[in-house]
Parts: structure tokens; C-alpha cells; sequence
């Protein structure tokens, strides 16, 4: 399952195999402090921008084997410098989470879905090329199928976040989608719940969740542990969807969760997702249709 502080990333759980979890919770304290750099406290984006800069520079000489100076996150890239040995952690996909945190840093709007994706290519796809490489899986089917959970489990955060992140002044939605239902980003703004502002959220919940569904195969054809793990952050997705869609996409006003008390839901329709035919699969589930 996910965790709170970073939505999108499975944090070395009790399915994860102990050797794995000291590289995950690397993986997981690098990308949670530039996460931070990039969205928390109160620095100009000029400021953040140039953290994130020596942010990058320190990756690069831990990655080169120098050892993390003192004052550059030591308890980020001592750890992190050890498991890019050990594991071969690919350097260009650390990289492209930087880039996509320099990106944030400014609160760009994208223009249309396109660029949504691009951005979700590299603040979100990293993470499951990076577990699937520590895991020796590298075919392009698997590769295309996690990017595709990945985008969709970015983009259910972005839906499940607007009361939240609409008041701060991120803006996910592109252009293209609000111009498509004749709606402004001052009407986002104002938090309240319109038919327009259904139909646009319902709208990109059903394009997450297609993109759900795209790559949920994937967690039926690994093996073991990560096949589970995968599972869960699927079924994880898809009940935000289901929450969402249950009131009925008012998201400008409510942030919708799930708890504890949902896990045993959750572990019945990962446990189906093995036993039911693709072909007579259904989209609540996340088998694939």
C-alpha cells in the first residue's frame, strides 16, 4: 500500500522481501526530501529551484561513489550511495524525478493531457521502472505496463487532491480539459461543486482509471510478493476512483480517503483479480476488461 507523505510509493511492507527494503527506503527518503525541496515551507521557487539544483549535484557524487558531505542530506546519500552500488540503481531514472520536482517547483498548468503525461513520466514512472529493476525485470511489456499504473496512480492523486491543492495554487487539470467543459480556473478556484466541475472530474476519473485498468495485468502476471504488493497499490487506486465516483465527483470540496477499515475489501478484489477470466473482468475490480 501507498503511505501518506508520498502517495505514490510502497514503502518496504511486510510483502516486500527483506533484502529489498534497505534499497526501497533509499529510493524512498530521496525522493520524499526532494519532494519536500520542491512543494514544502515557505522558499520562492527561485529558492527551491537552486536546492534542488545541489540536490541534484549531491545524487551525482554519491552516484560517482565520492562520500555525501556533511551538510549535503547525508542521511539522504550515505544510504542512497550504497544501494546505487549494490543494486545498480539506473542514474537517469533518480534524474528524472529531480527534473520533474524542478518542474513543480514553479506550479506550471499544463496545456493539455500530453504534457500531464510527460510530467507523470518523470515524477511517477521512475518509481516503478526503479522497483522493477531491483526486482530483475526489465521486458518492455512489464516496463509499459508499470508506467501505466504509475501515470494513473499520479493522476488519482491529482483528482483526489484538487479541494486540497486548488487552494494552494496547483492547478493538474490542463487547459485543454477545462476548456472542453467550458470552465475556468477561476471557477476551480472558488471550491464549489457545479455540474461543469462533475463532468470535468468524472471525465478525467474515467481516463485514470482506463490507464488503471491498461496496466493492472501487470500485477497478475508477476510473481510472488511484488505481484501482491502490486495488487494492493491497483486495488488502492481504483477505491479512490470508486469514492469519487460514489459522491458523485464533487472533489472541489472534499478529499476523499481510504482507511484501514477498506483493507479487507481491498484484499478480496487483489485476491480476484487472479481468479477471474480478463475477458469477463470488470472495471470496479481493476481486472483488466
Amino acid at each position: 500500500m501507498s503511505v501518506d507523505h508520498y502517495e505514490n510509493f510502497p514503502v518496504a511492507s511486510w510483502l516486500c522481501p527483506p533484502a529489498l527494503r534497505p534499497p526501497i527506503q533509499a529510493i524512498y527518503h530521496y525522493a520524499r526530501t526532494a519532494d519536500d525541496i520542491a512543494d514544502e515551507g515557505s522558499a520562492t521557487p527561485a529558492e527551491r529551484l537552486a536546492q534542488l539544483r545541489r540536490y541534484r549535484e549531491a545524487l551525482h557524487r554519491c552516484a560517482a561513489g565520492a562520500p555525501p558531505d556533511a551538510e549535503a542530506w547525508p542521511g539522504v546519500f550515505g544510504p542512497l550511495g550504497g544501494q546505487i552500488r549494490a543494486h545498480g540503481l539506473p542514474l537517469g531514472l533518480l534524474d528524472d524525478l529531480l527534473d520533474a520536482f524542478m518542474q513543480d517547483s514553479g506550479n506550471p498548468i499544463p496545456p493539455d493531457r500530453a504534457a500531464l503525461i510527460d510530467y507523470c513520466r518523470r515524477s511517477a514512472a521512475p518509481i516503478g521502472r526503479l522497483l522493477l529493476h531491483l526486482y530483475r525485470i526489465d521486458d518492455a511489456p512489464a516496463l509499459a505496463r508499470s508506467d501505466a499504473v504509475c501515470h494513473a496512480l499520479q493522476l488519482i492523486n491529482f483528482w483526489q487532491d484538487l479541494s486540497v491543492d486548488l487552494p494552494r495554487g496547483r492547478h493538474y487539470v490542463p487547459d485543454s480539459d477545462l476548456a472542453r467543459h467550458g470552465l475556468s480556473r477561476a471557477e476551480l478556484r472558488a471550491g464549489a461543486d457545479t455540474p461543469r466541475t462533475q463532468a470535468l472530474v468524472a471525465e478525467l476519473c474515467g481516463w485514470a482509471r482506463q490507464m488503471m485498468l491498461d496496466g493492472a495485468p501487470l500485477a497478475i502476471a508477476l510473481p510472488g510478493r511484488i505481484g501482491w504488493e502490486l495488487r494492493l497499490v491497483v486495488q488502492g487506486g481504483l477505491a479512490i476512483l470508486d469514492r469519487l465516483a460514489q459522491a458523485d465527483h464533487r472533489a472541489l470540496g472534499h478529499r476523499p480517503t481510504v482507511a484501514r477499515r477498506d483493507a479487507p475489501r481491498l484484499l478480496w478484489r487483489a485476491l480476484r483479480m487472479g481468479r477471474v477470466p480478463a475477458a469477463t473482468g470488470t472495471a470496479g475490480t481493476g481486472r483488466p476488461v
